[in-house]
C-alpha cells in the first residue's frame, strides 16, 4: 500500500521538489480515498484541515450542495488541489466539495505534516512551496478571468 501512496504522491505537484526519500516520507502520512458520485468531502460553512489532492475523477466546487439553490462554482480534476487554504488556516469553507463522479483522492492533513516539523523541516517547506504555487495559480487565472471579463463589459482592447 505504501509503495501505491509513493507512486501517486511522486506523480502530483505536492511532490515537484521533494527527493525519493522525503516523497517516501511524505508518502506514509498521506491516505486514499474513494468516492461515490454524489458523495460529500468536506460541507460548507465547516473547517477541514485536510488538503485533497485528485487522482482521478472530478471534484465540484458547489454552494448550497444538495438543495434547489445547488450552484456549480468550480469543477477540480486529475492534479488539482482542494481545500488548500482551510489546509493552511483552517477557516471554515466557502463551498462544499462533492464528487461529481467516481473520484480518488489523496489526502494530506496539517496535523500529521506538523509530525515533520521539528525531525524534517525541509519536507514540510517544500510541500508549503507546492501549495503557495498552486494558490499562486488560481489568483493569476482568476485576475486574468476579470480582465477578460472586464474587456467584454466595457468593449476594451478592440477584441470584443
Amino acid at each position: 500500500m505504501n509503495d501505491m501512496r509513493f507512486e501517486i504522491l511522486g506523480q502530483s505537484k505536492l511532490a515537484v521538489e521533494l527527493n525519493p526519500e522525503q516523497c517516501q516520507m511524505l508518502a506514509s502520512l498521506i491516505e486514499l480515498h474513494d468516492y461515490q458520485e454524489g458523495e460529500i468531502l468536506v460541507r460548507e460553512r465547516t473547517a477541514d484541515e485536510n488538503l485533497h489532492v485528485i487522482v482521478k475523477g472530478s471534484l465540484g466546487v458547489i454552494k448550497h450542495a444538495g438543495t434547489p439553490e445547488q450552484i456549480l462554482l468550480n469543477t477540480l480534476i486529475h492534479g488539482d488541489f482542494a481545500g488548500e487554504l482551510g489546509f493552511m488556516d483552517n477557516t471554515e469553507r466557502y463551498a462544499s466539495l462533492v464528487a461529481l463522479a467516481p473520484t480518488q483522492t489523496f489526502t494530506l492533513s496539517r496535523t500529521k505534516l506538523e509530525t515533520l516539523l521539528d525531525k524534517e523541516p525541509r519536507i514540510v517547506y517544500h510541500v508549503m512551496r507546492a501549495i503557495l504555487r498552486v494558490v499562486h495559480q488560481i489568483q493569476y487565472r482568476q485576475s486574468m478571468q476579470q480582465t477578460e471579463l472586464a474587456n467584454y463589459l466595457y468593449k476594451q482592447q478592440g477584441r470584443y
